[in-house]
């Protein structure tokens, strides 16, 4: 993954591990003010373009660092620690949110349209996970590697869907910031939303970054 300062910070909060925690310590917006470049951001917050991509390369560097080395064990990884736990907590993350705006609709920070965004991920994720346990995975376990191009393309492209999704949850949650006061619920609410996007911009590094140049000429 490449770096420079002419890349959005959007696009890089939402598919670089680390990324958005960083911007969030800078105070750095990247749900309204996502399309900045990284230069024009930094400049903003009173850095340097250099240190904050070179603060960037830092988490780059270490971001692949999780991935097991043999293809199969890396599969089994995102099969058990993404998969499973993406399932698992956007099960018990949709009723919480519902409560949620249904308990404090009238409050100016309620998260109103959280419920539906997570079901819409919810549902891309079932049938994105689906494909690539029931089809993908087992033509890379068996090293079918002339017949994966086009479905390595399509999930790349099922992958900027949910960079667009883990956007708008950033928007919808104003960056996960509770207000003064906020209830147990809603604290466990953003807590958890906050560890889901997290995993899903790690589980799409590593198969975007590690797993998918394996089977379509790149090197890892």
């Amino acid at each position: 993954m490449e770096l420079n300062a002419s890349q959005t910070v959007g696009k890089i909060a939402t598919s670089l591990p680390g990324a958005a925690a960083l911007f969030r310590r800078h105070g750095i917006s990247f749900c309204c003010g996502g399309s900045d470049s990284i230069g024009a951001a930094a400049e903003a917050a009173g850095l340097s373009p250099e240190t904050l991509v070179d603060e960037l390369q830092g988490l780059v560097d270490a971001a692949s660092t999780e991935a097991p080395d043999g293809t199969v064990d890396l599969i089994n990884h995102l099969r058990t620690r993404y998969h499973d736990t993406h399932r698992a907590d956007l099960i018990s993350l949709i009723p919480l949110a519902a409560k949620v705006e249904r308990v404090h609709r009238d409050h100016p920070d309620a998260p109103i349209g959280l419920a539906n965004l997570l079901e819409r991920i919810q549902s891309d994720l079932h049938s994105h996970m689906h494909r690539e346990e029931l089809m993908l995975f087992p033509l890379m376990e068996r090293g079918d590697h002339h017949i994966l191009t086009r479905p390595i393309e399509q999930m790349r492209h099922e992958h900027e869907v949910e960079v667009d999704h883990l956007a708008e949850l950033e928007h919808v949650t104003g960056g996960f910031h509770l207000p003064d006061g906020a209830c147990t619920s809603w604290r466990a609410l953003y807590a958890g939303a906050k560890k889901f996007a997290d995993d899903l911009i790690q589980h799409m590094h590593l198969e975007n970054e590690v797993l998918f140049p394996r089977f379509t000429g790149g090197t890892v």
